[in-house]
């Protein structure tokens, strides 16, 4: 197998037209005022993926690694500051040709130093937003072509841009993954114990009232075991999951059986009732860490592997776009993607499941609003 990237010679424009299939980016939804603000959340993504051991390393001979793609996006904001620049200061310039990945080469890409390269990205976003935010009110329509003839406004450049730093969290989106799993592997026992007293009983016992005592409950992230205590409590079977290997080591610790557990990509069969669908899915605060595009399929699959009527309760924060965030209990970055409710309903909706209510709520000693899902299985 080649050990040698192929180049993207694809013309991108047409993200500008029409959702992007591979990431979901939609530039019909974005607007100009919140460009600076989806550039410097875009680079905490790199800050925290190049904290991996094996940032540097490529998932495939012919694939950048993680390590590569920032610096390939700290690049792009240094480029797309100098394109705006120009924009604003001079009549229709020509932008310099770049060749990304002739850049790559010369610039030793996957020999940079992960510590430094984290430091740059930021600055350069930093920068880049800055630039955006410094535009005057009525130099948005100005134009500026690309060496191939792409003509640009300043305001569709923009939002040109940020595609591209969608695009490659994308890209690297498992890696993204494994660092929010590995910040609460290490503060696992921290998040538990700050969590213990936080009190879910009118959460727990408005869904044992709606599912019926007795029920066997499918719980997505248990985390330190808290709500899997609660729900057994009022008269519920529950089968305690997380993707995240130091919970599911505690629990086992406590005595409580756990498995090691993706909603995404793992097999969902009961391994107690083999063959035989859950009643309820109860996933309090987990699925609030899935990719906004992978939300639906982990709803289907959540779907496929509950019995006709059963009850799902799922809880996310109220918001827009994506942010890592180093509060609370866990000391790592953990990676969140926040939800309006009327596209939830939508996503939801079209998972296969009947929605009953998205209610908002106020989080535990936060002035954080999160949105309470309830569904049947259609």
């Amino acid at each position: 197998m080649s050990e040698v990237v192929v180049p993207d010679t694809k013309d991108w424009t047409w993200v500008l037209d029409r959702p992007c299939p591979e990431c979901g980016y939609d530039a019909s939804a974005v607007t100009v005022d919140r460009i600076p603000e989806v550039i410097r959340d875009s680079a905490t993504t790199w800050e925290a993926v190049l904290t991996l051991a094996d940032a540097a390393v490529r998932p495939e001979p012919g694939t950048w690694s993680p390590l590569e793609y920032a610096c390939h996006v700290r690049d792009v904001n240094r480029i797309f500051a100098v394109r705006v620049g120009l924009m604003v200061d001079e009549d229709e310039p020509t932008f310099p040709n770049w060749d990304q990945d002739e850049t790559a080469i010369e610039e030793r890409y996957a020999e940079q130093d992960p510590a430094v390269v984290s430091v740059e990205l930021l600055d350069a976003a930093a920068a880049v937003a800055e630039c955006y935010e410094s535009v005057p009110p009525g130099a948005w329509s100005r134009r500026g072509f690309r060496s191939n003839g792409s003509e640009f406004t300043v305001e569709s450049l923009g939002i040109y841009h940020l595609h591209d730093l969608v695009h490659h969290a994308w890209d690297v989106r498992l890696a993204a993954a494994r660092a929010t799993v590995e910040a609460y592997d290490a503060s696992a026992a921290a998040f538990r114990d700050g969590t213990a007293r936080e009190s879910i009983d009118p959460m727990v016992t408005g869904y044992a009232a709606a599912v019926g005592v007795g029920s066997r409950i499918l719980e997505i992230g248990s985390g330190g075991g808290r709500d899997a205590k609660a729900l057994e409590s009022v008269g519920l079977d529950v089968r305690r999951t997380d993707v995240s290997v130091g919970f599911v080591e505690l629990m086992r610790a406590d005595g409580y059986p756990a498995d090691v557990l993706d909603p995404l990509t793992d097999d969902l069969d009961d391994p107690e009732r083999p063959g035989t669908p859950y009643d309820g899915i109860w996933a309090n605060a987990s699925l609030l860490h899935v990719e906004r595009g992978d939300l639906r399929v982990v709803l289907r699959r959540l779907a496929d592997a509950t019995a006709a009527g059963g009850l799902l309760r799922f809880s996310v924060k109220e918001g827009d776009g994506e942010r890592w965030s180093t509060h609370g209990h866990v000391a790592g970055p953990r990676r969140f993607t926040f939800w309006r409710a009327e596209p939830l309903r939508e996503l939801v909706q079209g998972a296969g499941w009947d929605v009953e209510a998205v209610d908002p709520y106020l989080g535990f000693q936060s002035d954080q609003i999160w949105l309470e899902v309830r569904a049947r299985k259609a």
